[in-house]
């Protein structure tokens, strides 16, 4: 029997907004790399994602590990994006009211 050696696909794709997805799902891959980097395993991962095949999050996890600095500076980068977005929202003169507005419906 031979083995066949084929660089396998890294199931990453850039949506529409920019944001990297695993495979054919929605889960961000800076949520794979964080559960990762919190000691989560693959399995804690899928559990945790369903959609996931395992394969898939150990091949996001592989490239992880390949190419940290690349990948931690993406998601450097996108909690920046996200920070402004907040601060953004947050600096806006109606935002204030409509938080209280929201809280004052919880319930105690």
């Amino acid at each position: 029997m031979t083995l066949i050696f084929e660089v396998p696909v890294i199931p990453l794709h850039t949506d529409q907004d920019g944001v990297i997805r695993v495979g054919k799902t929605r889960v961000r891959l800076d949520t794979v790399v964080y559960a990762f980097n919190q000691g989560y395993t693959a399995e804690d991962i899928i559990n945790q994602y369903p959609s996931l095949p395992l394969a898939e999050v150990y091949a996001v996890i592989t490239y992880y590990l390949n190419n940290r600095p690349e990948v931690d500076a993406y998601i450097r980068q996108r909690e920046a994006h996200a920070a402004q977005i907040r601060q953004e929202i947050e600096s806006r003169p109606d935002y204030r009211e409509f938080r209280e507005r929201l809280l004052a419906r919880r319930p105690q």
